[in-house]
């Protein structure tokens, strides 16, 4: 299987703009912190604003934002929406393929890959991969500094 530069810079650049939703994001600050070529995040931002992933704003106080809540952008979604197709071979999905004689059981192998590629990537979502990461700038709140609620007894 191969993931593709465009999807491997989407995710990147969603993962930046889930980051920091109060304010548009540029491209220019999105390519610069992700060490992801300019002209080329800039393709793959028009394909993700194609797919409604992210929404823009034009002028001076414009950007991008993301266009429906992390949560609810799965890996699968970005993945179809800069590439088209999951998986294909040959130029062909596995759904198409058959092969005669002894590799005649080929495709169904391709074809599992697939499925087991998609349920990972389609139950994987953008909030989901920023877990608990915490910019620098933002470190964690002290325990004491946590409602009594929130604080575990050790």
């Amino acid at each position: 299987m191969h993931i593709s530069a465009k999807a491997d810079y989407a995710v990147r650049a969603l993962l930046e703009l889930a980051l920091d939703t109060a304010r548009p994001l540029t491209c220019e600050g999105i390519a610069s912190s992700q060490e992801i070529p300019f002209r080329f995040l800039k393709a793959v931002v028009g394909d993700l604003r194609r797919a409604g992933l992210v929404r823009s704003q034009r002028g001076c106080e414009g950007g991008y934002w993301l266009g429906r809540p992390a949560e609810e952008i799965s890996l699968l979604d970005v993945a179809l929406a800069v590439d088209g197709e999951l998986m294909t071979l040959r130029g062909e999905t596995p759904a198409g393929l058959a092969y005669p004689g002894p590799a005649s059981g080929l495709p169904g192998i391709w074809r599992a890959v697939e499925a087991g590629a998609r349920r990972i990537m389609e139950e994987t979502s953008i909030a989901s991969l920023l877990g608990g990461y915490r910019p620098a700038a933002a470190p964690a709140p002290e325990p004491s500094a946590q409602p009594a609620a929130e604080r575990v007894a050790v």
